[in-house]
């Protein structure tokens, strides 16, 4: 142990020189020191949870008759399209997951404008060109098809028009600016997308194709000339908003279930922020508790104690951004029972320690003893939490419960943090200390 003191305490100051710089950055930039030039960047801003910064959270259910079934698999398709399609939005640190078998639970973190969000959730985005003939039809006209059908009805309420092809042709969608100002929407169509789109643009040319969407009438552009690469544009009155909403739409595919929404839930910025402080004020006073108590009653080694755990907090904390873990009440509930973890391994250690030393051991075979006979239980402790960790993991992650799963991914951590600090960052403390002051009066510094 004193041969590789020199060696393990470069490495610890190595470790929380590098656990500050992340904690107190908001992006990590690196750069070459020859030339200037940045090599990497990397944000490691906190990521705050829906109930730390409010935000939105929405539960979907697949909207089925009674007596029908889902495949899982068709639900994590939905799961992923949705997800895509918040993203594409521009919602940051969003989670999206399953819950059950028919249910997904979105959460959108820091969100102001709701109503976006949850009109590209409503639709399912099922895009149609459909032939009109000579005869167009206005903007917002909801009209019945022929996709889907097995048979024609020989009395139709309404007209049954014919659907030429669907978006599941489309190649790539993008947000253009139109050539008279305004948005348009470009598209380029796949192989068979292009057969069919040329064949029905060259015999159908001065008619009306219908651009529809889940049965809405978004545009009716008229064919002025045959289009046989495969690529066009969906005109209307567009804002930017409107068409990158279409868009999304259309990139992302129709969803395989319909969905309908069963709850919504709001949480206010002034409500994330709030608690957020309560949070961060109780756990200040916990960890005050808790080093003073360390240092009245284990003394010395307490005292090393307390600064280990402000490594262990600086370690922990810096991990947390650069994964980055997205923080929530339960996950910064997480956190603080790892503290105790940490502490535990301690108060084993030093219980140890005393035993030795009221036996008539030297401080260093105490601390040497003390260490060897800990470490059992330790590491059984330790390995109990972290199989705990994962199986609650695993249940939040089969039923959607993000408190959970939150909870359990920052316990997870924090135990495999605070087993390196206690056995590695203490013992090599403590030993430094004990060398430095070399003690004699072991009531005095060791509470025995």
């Amino acid at each position: 142990m004193t041969r590789n003191l020199t060696t393990r305490l470069i490495f610890i100051v190595l470790i929380l020189a590098l656990a500050l710089w992340v904690d107190f950055s908001s992006t990590l930039t690196i750069t070459n020191p020859f030339n200037g030039k940045t090599i990497s960047q990397r944000n490691v801003a906190p990521r705050l949870g829906l109930d730390l910064q409010g935000g939105l959270q929405v539960v979907l259910e697949a909207d089925l008759p009674a007596g029908q079934t889902i495949d899982r698999s068709q639900m994590e398709v939905a799961r992923t399209i949705i997800e895509n399609r918040t993203n594409a939005l521009g919602v940051s640190e969003n989670v999206v997951q399953l819950a059950g078998d028919t249910r997904i639970v979105g959460e959108f973190p820091g969100l102001e404008d709701s109503e976006s969000v949850i009109a590209i959730l409503r639709k399912t985005g099922l895009l149609e060109f459909v032939d009109m003939g000579t005869a167009p039809v206005a903007v917002g006209t909801v009209i019945q098809t022929d996709f889907g059908l097995t048979e024609i009805p020989e009395n139709p309420e309404q007209t049954i028009y014919h659907t030429v092809m669907t978006g599941a042709d489309l190649q790539s969608v993008q947000v253009i600016t139109g050539q008279m100002s305004g948005y348009e929407i470009q598209f380029s169509l796949k192989g068979d997308g292009t057969d069919i789109f040329a064949e029905h643009t060259s015999a159908h040319v001065n008619q009306y194709l219908a651009i529809v969407l889940d049965k809405e009438v978004i545009s009716t552009p008229v064919i002025n000339s045959p289009i046989t690469d495969g690529e066009g544009v969906i005109q209307g009155q567009f804002t930017y908003e409107s068409a990158n909403a279409l868009a999304i739409q259309l990139r992302y595919g129709s969803l395989p279930v319909p969905l309908k929404i069963v709850e919504t839930r709001v949480v206010g910025p002034t409500l994330g922020e709030d608690s957020l402080q309560k949070s961060l004020i109780a756990g200040v006073i916990g960890m005050i508790i808790v080093m003073l108590f360390m240092g009245l009653y284990y003394r010395l080694p307490g005292i090393v104690a307390d600064v280990v755990i402000l490594f262990y907090a600086a370690i922990a904390f810096a991990i947390f951004k650069y994964i980055p873990v997205t923080l929530t009440l339960p996950g910064i509930a997480g956190f603080l029972l790892s503290t105790g973890a940490a502490l535990d391994a301690n108060i084993l250690i030093f219980e140890r320690m005393k035993e030795e030393l009221r036996s008539g051991r030297t401080i260093g075979q105490a601390v040497e003893q003390g260490w060897a006979r800990a470490w059992s239980s330790i590491r059984d402790s330790n390995i109990a939490a972290i199989i705990t960790s994962l199986i609650l993991f695993w249940f939040g992650s089969t039923f959607g419960a993000t408190i959970v799963k939150g909870f359990s991914l920052t316990l997870a951590l924090g135990v495999a943090i605070s087993l390196f600090t206690a056995i590695f960052v203490t013992r090599t403390l403590l030993t430094v200390v004990l060398n430095a002051f070399k003690p004699k009066n072991l009531t005095r510094w060791f509470g025995i």
